[in-house]
């Protein structure tokens, strides 16, 4: 090879070709370093072909500089990348960054020092130190990333290993993860359950593409199902990709995998340390990584020799992400497995629209777990209509779930109360003059969290503390709370119950995966009598004491514009009903509503999930709404609101006027500013026969905007504020 073509990863440069200097080897998926003008720039060797542009004449061709140590990009992964890029309209330099780790990944190798406590007690301690000493128990890394977990100053820590509170340690940047092992503690399946396991085995042994929904109530042993083609995989040396939905249920996945292998999994997540991605980056290229957990990124890693795919909580819209790369990654892990040619797991008590018409389709091979693990019956569910059971004045639980609470605090049970909705209350305002407390930076009032004492936007992180007196008319104590959030709820339960010991469960308070085990332990060594929590206890827990599940507000999820807002309240309602009656005890399920005619809460009373999907199913034909139909969405952005609205205009006038495809819009979004930037959209409503993302290029491709204009398309949108 004498010339090269590279994708950058800025998509305005385009493509750029090189020339290759004599005795530098070079192949396709290569990571090279190249000049560009007095900088040096990354990239990848692409096959010329598939890459537009002009080709710069031979004698305009600049040397690479250098070919970086680590494993081409297979071709594989590249055509996913391609795949993606195309079908979610991204560049495709966007989507081929989520393949790389740091620069420190690529070059690899060698050693570092890190640093950990020394357990040395020293006789005084400064504020700085004390919370250093707390924050870092069990931790080690660099001094930088040691204090950003601290949340202190380089310098204290600096200090720390003069004063020896802290010890230098030398490590291998690539030092190998124990190995899992396949026969550590092979669990003991039911009949169903082992005709399930022998599919995902025998599956992983062909080494075939092959899509399985995996549909299973709560608690049937969907995961003990698919970790048996995980034990396939890893005797097999291959290694397996598992996704979750967030990280809020790694930890428990952990607990899980380790019962089940004898060693933790290798993770990726966001929140891991720069020196634990690359070391896990490096071991997913060598091959050495066997099972790799994490969420929606890990899947665009470059896998040496990947054996199976899993996508846990499947039906989750947290796989979809909402801003960058816009993909699914539900759809996306199953194209990689098409890819890749190896089986792909989807789980889930309640599965996507989607996902159940594919297997009807005969698309998916559809495997059901219709019985609980070990005998466990599913939970009695109820409906509390608040119209007629309503609770007493100023509080939010009615007489019935208060009862119930009673009931099991006495038998020394377990109690769950699930209200999605973060912080003490979603909105204050003045009694004396009416002033209600919105966000600066967003269209969204501001949310009061009692705990931390400060109004947030949940929108952009906006925070300012609660003021003594009201900001608009002066007036003091005079601010009220409206409407409930689960601090709210916890304060009722203190009240009526001051001797029950309530854990809290958001994002808020289960922000770290130390937190997340630290309420996990206490749960199931019943050292918490009642769990109050949003979406974060839906799913992937399970506490055998736990016999009452108390819904507060059902109605919650169906309120705003969200055209999938009737299967979303499904699912989550479903799956906090399925923490309940896990163990040997029977469950009780009370949902609150004041719609208790609603086709959602008749379902979910009934326990009748077929009625349901098939309602729903026949709603989404009629509307031409997925999986009947596509749709995409073109959001308009500026800190300039007339810039916006004329850019949205200028793409409303030139849509296209096509028999398969409506055009709506453009209208201000219902946030129509988010993060000090004003948005108005436009939502398509597609035939599944329609070139639709051939359709968009082509409409606004030739348009230009000002600079400060950004226009983005989201295919198959989840979020429509």
């Amino acid at each position: 090879m004498k010339r090269v073509r590279l994708l950058v990863f800025n998509a305005a440069l385009g493509v750029l070709d090189y020339r290759v200097p004599e005795g530098m080897t070079i192949e396709f998926g290569s990571i090279v370093v190249a000049p560009l003008g007095p900088r040096q720039v990354l990239g990848i060797v692409w096959e010329p072909e598939r890459l537009s542009g002009k080709e710069v004449p031979e004698s305009k061709l600049r040397p690479l500089l250098e070919v970086m140590p680590a494993p081409p990009i297979p071709e594989r992964l590249r055509r996913l990348i391609e795949w993606t890029a195309d079908y979610y309209c991204a560049p495709l330099s966007s989507v081929a960054r989520m393949a790389l780790g740091s620069m420190a990944a690529l070059r690899g190798g060698g050693t570092t020092t890190e640093y950990r406590l020394t357990g040395t007690e020293p006789a005084r301690l400064t504020p700085q130190r004390a919370a250093a000493l707390d924050a870092l128990q069990h931790e080690q890394g660099s001094i930088r990333e040691l204090a950003e977990l601290a949340s202190v100053s380089e310098g204290v820590l600096r200090g720390m290993v003069g004063a020896g509170l802290l010890e230098p340690v030398v490590v291998d940047l690539d030092r190998p993860y124990p190995a899992a092992r396949p026969a550590f503690a092979v669990p003991q399946l039911n009949d169903e359950q082992r005709a399930a396991a022998d599919i995902f085995v025998g599956a992983v042994t062909e080494r075939k593409f092959a899509p399985f929904l995996l549909d299973g109530v709560t608690g049937s042993g969907k995961t003990e199902c698919y970790f048996e083609g995980v034990a396939e995989a890893i005797r097999e040396g291959r290694q397996v990709l598992v996704l979750l939905p967030e990280i809020a249920l790694t930890e428990n996945f952990l607990r899980r995998f380790e019962h089940r292998f004898g060693v933790q999994p290798v993770l990726w997540h966001s929140s891991l340390k720069s020196s634990e991605r690359r070391r896990a980056w490096r071991a997913v290229v060598l091959g050495s990584a066997q099972v790799v957990v994490g969420a929606r990124s890990a899947l665009f890693l470059p896998y040496a020799n990947l054996g199976l795919i899993v996508v846990d909580e499947a039906h989750e819209i947290s796989f979809k992400q909402d801003d960058g790369v816009r993909y699914n990654a539900r759809d996306v892990a199953v194209m990689r497995a098409k890819f890749e040619k190896v089986p792909v797991v989807l789980a889930s008590a309640t599965p996507a629209l989607e996902s159940m018409q594919l297997a009807e389709a005969g698309v998916y091979r559809k495997i059901d777990l219709v019985g609980r693990y070990g005998g466990a019956q599913l939970p009695d569910i109820q409906i509390l209509d608040l119209r007629s059971e309503v609770p007493e004045r100023g509080r939010w639980l009615a007489p019935r779930l208060v009862e119930a609470m009673k009931d099991r605090l006495a038998k020394g049970e377990q109690s769950l109360l699930f209200l999605n909705r973060r912080g003490y209350a979603p909105l204050t305002l003045c009694r004396h003059c009416g002033f209600r407390f919105q966000c600066p930076n967003c269209t969204a009032w501001l949310v009061e969290h009692r705990f931390s004492k400060r109004l947030a936007c949940h929108h952009c992180g906006h925070e300012v503390p609660v003021p003594e007196a009201c900001p608009e008319c002066g007036t003091g104590d005079c601010l009220v709370a409206c409407g409930p959030g689960v601090e709210r709820i916890a304060d009722e339960v203190a009240e009526i119950l001051p001797e029950a010991r309530t854990a809290l469960v958001t994002s808020d308070t289960m922000n770290t995966p130390e937190a997340i085990g630290d309420f996990v332990a206490m749960a199931e060594g019943r050292a918490i009598d009642i769990i109050i929590g949003t979406q974060l206890v839906t799913k992937g827990y399970h506490f055998p004491e736990l016999t009452l599940v108390g819904v507060v507000d059902a109605d919650l999820g169906l309120e705003g514009g969200d055209l999938r807002a009737a299967e979303r309240t499904y699912q989550q309602v479903a799956q906090v009903a399925g923490r309940a009656g896990r163990g040997a005890k029977p469950g009780e399920v009370l949902i609150q509503t004041r719609h208790p005619a609603a086709s959602v809460i008749q379902a979910l009373a009934n326990g009748d999930r077929d009625a349901f999907y098939a309602a729903e199913t026949e709603a989404r034909r009629d509307a031409g709404a997925p999986p009947f139909g596509r749709w995409a969405a073109i959001i308009i952005s500026s800190e300039d609101q007339a810039e916006a609205l004329s850019a949205a205009r200028a793409i409303g006038g030139t849509a296209p006027n096509l028999p398969d495809m409506l055009v709506l819009g453009p209208a201000p979004a219902p946030l129509s500013l988010l993060r000090g930037r004003h948005r108005f959209r436009l939502l398509i409503n597609a035939r599944r026969s329609a070139e639709l993302q051939k359709t968009l290029r082509e409409w606004l491709d030739p348009l230009e905007f000002p600079r400060g204009v950004r226009v983005n398309i989201d295919i198959d949108p989840y979020s429509f504020v």
